[in-house]
């Protein structure tokens, strides 16, 4: 992790690749009226849900060109206060409750439910031993107590349709690649599953790489805040998703800080480039950016 910000896990227990990837297209498969009852408040504004929830594809949203799915670990939305601040508006989005199909077929939308919860519980374990290990290995095993609450973690379904027609905001700044995902890096710890499409590319020494499709188990990504905290002792990759010639899946999630926990000083107490106190605060100002499909104003 100190070389290469991407490795693999494999032969993970009680984890079924193709199991998720059947539910998954199923979902997207979906008439889309059906998807829309669940859409984020952005596409449909008398829903309540403002993150976690469907997203369609947008197709002014420059590099990215997706349609998508956001599932969280609640399951009952937290009380609010009678007048927010911007911030404690964020801190129930966080908190926000995951929304269900309801398509008709009782027993899809039972077992879809059963699969993604299972399949989010998973990834959580395996991003605890990520920063378990990360943490031993530094001298630091307080690093995980940041994640004690983890509130904004998410799991998303991704659907990267073929794409007709590109506009100049969706080519690489870095090398002109048409993209359906914007070059970036994440926050933490991402564990994805790509199946076995290829697209993602890694940054490594100035050019972009293929990223070997995950098959049956994942890809764990290192994001700049976890870079940040351990010192930089280990590193964050820049990474994109570039234009394929076919319908591409996968299944991002994002294992994130708890909303309050202090991401201004590392480990060892030095201060990072964080221009926030709280993992919170930097989520407010980070997630707009980064999920342009899904968040508007709320």
């Amino acid at each position: 992790m100190r070389t290469f910000g991407f490795f693999y896990v494999t032969d993970v227990p009680d984890y079924s690749a193709e199991l998720e990837l059947d539910y998954l297209k199923r979902f997207f498969d979906l008439p889309t009226e059906t998807k829309m009852s669940l859409a984020v408040r952005k596409h449909r504004q008398e829903n309540n849900n403002v993150y976690r929830g469907y997203g369609p594809v947008v197709e002014t949203s420059g590099t990215q060109y997706k349609e998508m799915f956001n599932i969280g670990p609640h399951e009952t939305h937290p009380a609010t206060q009678k007048d927010p601040s911007f911030l404690e508006k964020f801190r129930v989005i966080s908190r926000e409750k995951s929304v269900w199909p309801e398509s008709g077929d009782e027993v899809f939308d039972l077992e879809f439910k059963r699969v993604f919860q299972k399949g989010l519980r998973i990834r959580q374990d395996i991003s605890r031993g990520v920063l378990r290990s990360i943490g031993r290995t530094l001298g630091h095993p307080e690093l995980l107590d940041r994640f004690t609450h983890s509130e904004f973690s998410t799991l998303g379904l991704r659907r990267y349709p073929l794409r007709k027609s590109s506009n100049p905001g969706s080519n690489s700044r870095h090398d002109n690649v048409t993209l359906t995902e914007l070059e970036h890096e994440d926050s933490t710890v991402t564990i994805l599953a790509t199946f076995n499409y290829t697209g993602l590319q890694a940054l490594y020494k100035g050019v972009y790489h293929d990223v070997p499709p995950s098959s049956s188990g994942f890809i764990v990504n290192i994001g700049t805040l976890v870079e940040e905290i351990t010192d930089r002792r280990v590193i964050a990759v820049r990474h994109r998703v570039r234009l394929v010639d076919f319908i591409r899946h996968s299944i991002p999630f994002f294992f994130n800080p708890s909303f309050d926990a202090d991401i201004s000083q590392s480990l060892t107490g030095r201060r990072t480039r964080s221009d926030f106190l709280t993992f919170g605060e930097w989520m407010a100002d980070y997630l707009p950016k980064v999920e342009p499909g899904l968040l508007g104003i709320f």
